[in-house]
């Protein structure tokens, strides 16, 4: 077989082994090492000198003294720090009470505590589980339609994907070598659109029919405006301003990315303490939390780029990309079956083997299509969203079906899942169709 062939060999091999549940960070280091050996092997040489094991540690190298790369494990430990300082159930009441005149208020304040703790955190699984244990009972408890409040809980926790700062947009201005000042600038306005899509598909449902939400009771729907204020006061305006601190300090050049997420930390420590919830397991279990997600994350790198420094090497990359290019694809007909490629791998792969595996497939044909990396992360960012709500592997309706009520049916899940789901299509379209929802912001705060 000639050298492209067993390339293809690689990945297809890679492919399977990875549905069979092998960790894939691993099995990534293990081809890599393996089918390099074959590729750098020279009649003659000693069984350690081969090159592969040089590329293997200049890889890991290379990993450990990113300075992108340094903000990850900083805004991972603000996130789980902030997820375990009991700051959720305040958030969602005090927006509840403060929304109790829009229709589906209830509704509403949790897509609202969604969108903001996801932003904090970034870690999906967290906010679904988390917003799934208090919100969902409660809207449950209040009348509220099964599929709305599902849809609107597992369609919420996703969003920290997209919304800096967004991990995920890290990773991926590291895989692209795109600036991640620039990339969180651009997701701004795609972020809140999509958000302020699903808000708006919940307050014309509720208008529609009022059966879907019923209005909070009178007791509770007569809250004094002082009161109102004093509850946002105390647990969203603390929340808020940390995030917008550590956003402001990015876009506005203050700090750099790893800087901003540097007092993000040390800002969610002192909010933890602030509201009486900083004690010191909480504390070690942030930071286990932390080191594993990290250490999962720098070991995805390490076997990704070896794994593709030894299929390109092997003509891999070349093969692919003579292929999608004899298909003489138009940029817009490229950017829909490489978006669809993207949706299909979110069934069984999570958003980090994605962007770290996958993605840097696609990436050497941007410039023949003439598509800006900022403008395809921002889609991927978008489609991502689609992994976790698209069935029959979407996560978060798992997430919320392990913690849910017996009665509440995974297929009632999915369903309430549909309708928010097709938002994040629509958006995708309008992000296509008016390019200016992603670079304005940028070329506003940076220039062209």
């Amino acid at each position: 077989m000639s050298d492209p062939v067993i390339a293809l060999v690689m990945l297809g091999l890679f492919i399977f082994i990875i549905l069979l549940g092998f960790p894939i960070a691993f099995t990534l280091m293990g081809m890599g090492v393996g089918f390099g050996f074959y590729a750098y092997y020279q009649a003659g040489q000693e069984l350690f000198d081969n090159r592969i094991f040089y590329l293997l540690t200049q890889n890991t190298w290379s990993i450990m003294s990113n300075d992108v790369l340094v903000a990850v494990p900083l805004f991972l430990f603000m996130g789980y720090v902030v997820e375990r300082s009991n700051i959720l159930d305040r958030l969602f009441y005090s927006l509840q009470v403060a929304l109790r005149h829009i229709p589906g208020s209830m509704a509403v304040a949790a897509l609202l505590t969604c969108a903001m703790f996801a932003t904090a955190t970034g870690i999906v699984g967290a906010v679904v589980t988390l917003m799934g244990l208090l919100a969902f009972p409660v809207m449950l408890r209040a009348g509220y339609d099964q599929k709305l409040s599902a849809g609107v809980i597992c369609a919420g926790g996703t969003l920290g994907i997209l919304i800096p700062p967004s991990i995920m947009l890290i990773v991926y201005s590291a895989t692209a070598s795109v600036s991640v000042v620039r990339l969180y600038a651009a997701a701004m306005l795609p972020g809140f659109l999509l958000a302020g899509l699903y808000v708006l598909y919940v307050i014309t449902r509720a208008a529609i029919n009022p059966k879907l939400t019923p209005p909070l009771p009178k007791e509770e729907s007569e809250v004094p405006w002082s009161k109102a204020f004093l509850l946002l006061a105390q647990a969203f305006v603390p929340l808020a301003v940390l995030i917008f601190a550590v956003l402001g300090s990015i876009l506005f050049g203050l700090a750099t990315p790893t800087e901003a997420a540097a007092v993000g930390a040390l800002g969610s420590l002192v909010l933890a303490a602030a509201y009486r919830a900083l004690t010191w397991p909480r504390l070690q279990e942030a930071v286990y939390l932390t080191a594993r997600t990290s250490a999962m994350v720098c070991f995805l790198f390490v076997g990704s780029w070896t794994f593709s420094s030894v299929f390109s090497y092997l003509g891999g990359e070349g093969v692919i990309k003579a292929f999608v290019l004899g298909l003489d694809l138009n940029p817009i007909l490229f950017l829909i079956i490489s978006q669809f490629i993207i949706f299909l791998l979110g069934w069984p792969l999570e958003w980090s083997e994605i962007i770290i595996i996958f993605v840097p497939i696609f990436l050497p044909l941007l410039p023949h299509f003439h598509v800006d990396p900022m403008f395809f992360g921002i889609l991927v960012a978008l489609n991502l969203q689609t992994s976790f709500l698209t069935p029959p592997m979407a996560m978060s309706a798992y997430y919320l079906k392990g913690i849910a009520p017996p009665s509440v049916e995974l297929w009632t899940i999915f369903k309430g899942c549909f309708p928010f789901l097709a938002m994040v299509f629509v958006t995708m379209i309008l992000v296509y169709v008016f390019p200016q929802l992603h670079l304005w912001l940028p070329n506003l705060i940076y220039g062209r």
